[in-house]
């Protein structure tokens, strides 16, 4: 018996010098940073570690991660500013092929509005780049647009309702030429500007001739901005003879999204409409699954009568018709409530197919204020519905082209079409 004892315990010890011994291992093929390295080598290491201990798939995808490093390191190395080593990052994640795992600069304004969202769940965003943020206020002067470039061509591919673009009267499709003479970026062009006037030089279609379009910056909360969007889209929409509530969540990311929806829906803006036109397009996702219990749920409806006599009846579910638009833009859990709608025959989904980006992210602050997204879980519906890489077709798909689209929105003229045809039948 001790000498059986006395076996185990040698073979315990046996077993800790080699988990040991393969620690060290492990610990050695650890990439060491030197302390003489340049910044943008110090962010790309830090990133490329973030990832190695972060990233949702042990096996990254079926790609050799490490390699990987070894392959994009002497790029970085030659990296001479924060946006030259966001190319070689971005180049090496992409190999990963998986949504929601990007680098960010501050040189654009999902940077912001990314911190925007996780700042207020994680401890480690509390305390934001001083060089970034002198005051430690998470905020940034803009005209409230979303942009995309096209053949190398900038263009509005979304106007915050009630920023300062749409009071300008910027146009989705519009090609953003110049700004105050200098070539446009989303960022640059309004940074130290809040409160000055900014001409934007534009061009409408390949034919008009370019116009110049005054707007004002101001300094947009990323915390706020696109609540105050969503309120600002709010409205009935008088139309043959039916009224047809439309409303634009550019972001689902927080709870303040979908109670602002559910208090139009049940007591305020949209209560009076025969229907509903959900617009789901662009913007960020985030949102909670009993999103779609409004349209699902049963109860018991309220009247209230006061002394007046006046009758006043609440009904806390969305029993009228309703219509969601979604295009490329709709990502993650924006996806899943168009997935849902259809699952559960909600309503019709029109517009484009989605993208296929449905996992769960996390964003980690880099050392030099730059901001790395990390796929840290995967994401699977009713057991085993995986909607990343696939996505979401509609059920009426709506081809749309954004290159001088004249503010035109055919995917929102259909589907208040087929919102009215589904009232009138």
């Amino acid at each position: 018996m001790r000498s059986h004892f006395k076996f185990t315990k040698a073979r315990v010890w046996i077993a800790g010098i080699l988990v040991a011994s393969l620690a060290v291992l492990g610990w050695l093929t650890i990439p060491v940073i030197s302390q003489a390295a340049s910044p943008q080598v110090k962010t790309f290491e830090q990133a490329w570690k973030t990832v190695t201990e972060n990233f949702f798939d042990p096996k990254f995808n079926g790609v050799d991660w490490r390699s990987l490093r070894e392959k994009y390191a002497p790029q970085a190395a030659q990296a001479q500013s924060a946006d030259d080593l966001a190319v070689v990052v971005n180049a090496m994640l992409a190999e990963l092929k998986t949504s929601h795992t990007r680098f960010y600069t501050p040189n654009e304004t999902a940077y912001y509005q990314l911190l925007g969202i996780f700042q207020p769940r994680s401890r480690e965003l509390k305390n934001l780049p001083k060089e970034i943020f002198p005051k430690n206020k998470l905020e940034y002067s803009g005209i409230g647009i979303f942009t995309k470039a096209i053949a190398n061509k900038n263009f509005v591919s979304g106007v915050l309702e009630g920023s300062p673009a749409a009071q300008a009267g910027l146009q989705l499709g519009d090609e953003l030429l110049s700004a105050d003479g200098r070539p446009f970026h989303p960022v640059r062009s309004f940074a130290g500007k809040t409160g000055q006037k900014v001409v934007l030089q534009v061009q409408r279609s390949t034919s008009a001739a370019q116009q110049n379009i005054s707007v004002t910056p101001k300094l947009l909360d990323p915390l706020t901005m696109f609540l105050d969007a969503q309120r600002a889209s709010t409205r009935i929409l008088q139309q043959d003879g039916k009224k047809i509530g439309y409303v634009h969540l550019w972001s689902y990311a927080g709870d303040q999204y979908q109670e602002q929806l559910e208090e139009d829906l049940i007591y305020g803006n949209l209560r009076e409409a025969d229907g509903l036109v959900l617009d789901l397009r662009d913007g960020w996702g985030g949102a909670p699954l009993t999103a779609l219990n409004i349209y699902t749920a049963r109860g018991p409806s309220l009247t209230s009568i006061p002394r007046s006599g006046d009758r006043n009846l609440i009904k806390a579910q969305w029993n009228k018709p309703v219509v969601m638009i979604v295009n490329e833009g709709s990502r993650s859990a924006k996806e899943i409530l168009a997935y849902g709608f259809q699952q559960y025959k909600i309503g019709t989904v029109v517009g484009a197919k989605t993208p296929g980006a449905v996992v769960a992210g996390r964003a980690f602050l880099m050392q030099d204020g730059n901001l790395l997204y990390v796929a840290v879980a995967d994401v699977y519906l009713d057991g085993n519905q995986r909607l990343e890489g696939k996505g979401v077709t509609p059920d009426i798909e709506v081809p749309m082209t954004i290159e001088y689209a004249q503010g035109k929105d055919p995917q929102k003229e259909k589907a208040i079409t087929t919102l009215l045809q589904q009232l009138k039948s």
